[in-house]
């Protein structure tokens, strides 16, 4: 259908959020691996296996354990990026059909506001990569005494707005340039892995025995029989690293060219190589024993250690890492969002602008101050949230919808999808059942203090946040939906 003829609300539509044409449609399979290598490759899922390690897993088990986690993740993607490829539709659309019209803003809005998060944590760490580069220059630290309430330096404040104002080029640029940016810096990392490698191996003179050394969960270790109260937290974490990719990933697969291409492209691009930097993560920390005396999990604390001209080029590269990270991963998607909350003032870049200006609100250094914080309450705890509307969205393109969607009654705020004044209670209740059994685990766990009493039971729940919001929303929906007529269709609306 061609944009001009879809009759539209201009509440609910502008050309950012209109479906993609056929000449918009450029991305083939290889587009979308490049996009995932892309996205895997950074700094963040580099030090997931730290926080397993640390928590008494071996690293084969680690290694395992982010293999699954992506394998599981690789379902919702593949399912729900179906609806962006078949319809040309964003994230923020397709909400329409469950959650309604005016409610869609909803899960939007969610999504949106945890991708700032992300967006401000990987602009830290690419500011934290510059301020380790002058560091290194300049022979010594920079920056001076801490600024009060912020936690940081005024070295580190500026390297972090310096970082974040790199960036902007891309937002003003738009989505091609980012399908560029990626297509061309994947094969460049995958590269550096190896060179990294081999450079641990000729240092260290091997890489270490902590691939091969035993959990602490065996018997006679620290935390003997202890691996499944660690395992199952941990899997819901390592699933939460890409849940927000799960529910937005239409962003990128409405620009696909077939179904083949997002299927095959993602299946290549996420799980194994997810596992493969969590391998290269362990081996070369384990080297860092052999050459340091003590376990280095930061690539950038690693990069600024090492002498001469090849300290430079490791930053460099992390940095341009961080950049596709950080645009691909977190910035398509609430631009997207942000720009459905209010079509007809915010575009797809004045989302992109919001999405930056928030990131800096949010103080991602605080988010990162610990591992707990970091696993625990950040990861989990988003995908407490995050894990409900994907229950909702596959269950209702699926079993209520078939498949099929309407795709110019969408974008009407009188049409099919327009439910009770714009919302669609059966998708808003079945979203809130699937949050209220991870509060009271969310709350211990963000602020134990606070709330020390909580059950037991609830803190087992909490473990399985994701897949306990999955399952219960996805259920309650299925049954409140469960032989519901559409509504009628309204009088048409022109733009």
């Amino acid at each position: 259908m061609n944009n001009s003829e879809l009759p539209v609300s201009p509440q609910l539509w502008n050309e950012d959020l209109a479906p993609t044409t056929a000449a918009q449609r450029t991305w083939r399979w290889y587009h979308f691996a490049a996009l995932w290598v892309g996205m895997v490759m950074c700094i963040p899922a580099y030090t997931l296996s730290a926080s397993l390690i640390e928590g008494g897993m071996s690293g084969w088990q680690a290694v395992l354990t982010v293999f699954l986690a992506n394998a599981i993740v690789l379902l919702p993607m593949l399912l729900i990026g179906h609806a962006g490829t078949k319809f040309g539709i964003p994230y923020a659309v397709l909400a329409r059909a469950s959650f309604g019209t005016a409610g869609a803003k909803l899960p939007a809005l969610m999504r949106a506001i945890v991708a700032c998060g992300w967006y401000g944590i990987q602009t830290w760490f690419g500011g934290q990569m510059i301020y380790t580069l002058l560091g290194v220059l300049m022979g010594g630290e920079i920056g001076g005494d801490k600024i009060a309430v912020l936690g940081i330096n005024a070295a580190q404040l500026l390297c972090f707005l310096g970082f974040w104002a790199i960036q902007l080029y891309y937002i003003v640029h738009g989505m091609e340039s980012i399908r560029k940016l990626e297509t061309y810096t994947a094969p460049l990392k995958i590269l550096i892995c190896f060179v990294l490698l081999a450079w641990v191996h000729n240092k260290a003179g091997g890489f270490g025995d902590l691939l091969s050394a035993p959990s602490q969960f065996v018997e006679g270790g620290k935390k003997a029989g202890q691996f499944w109260s660690v395992f199952w937290p941990s899997l819901t974490a390592m699933v939460g690293f890409w849940a927000t990719l799960a529910l937005n990933i239409p962003d990128f697969t409405r620009f696909a060219k077939t179904q083949r291409d997002q299927v095959v492209g993602q299946t290549v691009g996420l799980p194994v190589p997810m596992a493969l930097l969590s391998m290269m993560a362990v081996i070369v920390t384990s080297a860092t024993v052999v050459l340091y005396g003590k376990a280095i999990w930061d690539p950038v604390d690693l990069a600024s250690r090492m002498t001469g001209v090849a300290v430079l080029v490791a930053l460099i590269i992390l940095l341009i890492d961080t950049v596709s990270v950080n645009l691909a991963a977190n910035l398509v998607g609430p631009a997207y969002d942000f720009s459905a909350l209010a079509p007809k003032r915010i575009t797809y870049r004045t989302g992109g602008y919001l999405t930056a200006a928030i990131a800096i609100v949010m103080m991602p250094w605080k988010i990162l101050e610990s591992t707990q914080g970091y696993v625990f309450t950040w990861l989990i705890g988003y995908s407490a949230l995050l894990g409900p509307i994907a229950g909702i969205l596959i269950v209702d393109y699926y079993l209520v919808r078939k498949t099929e969607l309407d795709v110019a009654e969408l974008y009407r705020e009188r049409g099919q999808y327009s439910y009770n004044n714009g919302w669609n209670m059966a998708a808003l209740v079945a979203f809130i059942v699937g949050v209220l059994p991870n509060i009271p685990g969310f709350l211990n766990a963000a602020f134990p203090a606070s709330f020390p009493d909580v059950g037991d039971g609830f803190k087992t729940i909490y473990t399985y946040a994701w897949f306990v919001g999955v399952a219960i929303s996805a259920v309650v929906y299925g049954i409140m939906m469960k032989g519901k007529t559409v509504p009628a269709v309204g009088a048409p609306v022109h733009p």
